[in-house]
């Protein structure tokens, strides 16, 4: 019976040990110098421009878009941001469009917004819905993980900057990773309860927007 008791307890340490590395891993991993510098790059050529992104500027030079536009900066776009475990967004939005129903699997979102009106929402484990009309100055957190969109019901163009606290949070796209990843049209039609037309017709709606 001892032997059996000591065999569980070690069977138990052994889980949370596991449960515990899965959840320090779980965000992105911590670096042991100061910065990381992309190998086809000399260390000793490094300046200050490494670590300055200028391609938000379009937003002071260009025309406001006509369709819901993102400016990322992330370790794809911005290197210096590699092993530094955050990352920024600008979302800028017209009149009536939105950012459809999606996740970041890699960092919770804090969204500040700086000009027009935004209806935001996510959705819980528990399938409950929380949403909340942001005015300029607001801010508002999307839990990492969970379904989110944000809708802009001003007049006007609407502009918010997203934080993440990961270099590269990612984002699924509920609507392209449901319909266009070639999940079958029968499978898709009897979990949606519809038939394999209406199926298709979805995703002819989401091909002629790509």
């Amino acid at each position: 019976m001892a032997s059996k008791n000591t065999l569980n307890h070690a069977l138990f340490i052994l889980l949370v040990a596991s449960a515990a590395s899965h959840i320090a891993y779980a965000g992105d991993p911590d670096i042991v110098s100061d910065f990381i510098i992309p190998s086809n790059l000399n260390s000793a050529n490094v300046t200050g421009t490494f670590f300055t992104y200028t391609g938000m500027r379009t937003l002071l030079n260009d025309d406001p878009p006509k369709t819901f536009t993102v400016l990322k900066a992330t370790m794809e776009q911005f290197a210096a941001l590699y092993g530094q475990s955050v990352s920024y967004a600008t979302l800028l939005f017209p009149n009536g469009s939105v950012n459809p129903p999606h996740t970041h699997p890699r960092s919770a979102e804090l969204l500040f917004l700086i000009e027009g009106s935004l209806e935001v929402g996510f959705v819980d484990t528990t399938n409950k819905l929380y949403t909340q009309t942001l005015l300029p100055g607001d801010m508002f957190v999307f839990p990492k993980g969970l379904v989110h969109y944000q809708y802009c019901i001003s007049n006007d163009i609407a502009i918010a900057v997203s934080a993440f606290g990961s270099a590269s949070a990612g984002t699924v796209s509920v609507p392209a990773s449901v319909f266009t990843s070639g999940v079958d049209d029968d499978i898709l039609a009897k979990s949606f309860k519809t038939d394999i037309t209406t199926i298709q017709k979805i995703k002819a709606g989401l091909a002629s927007k790509a």
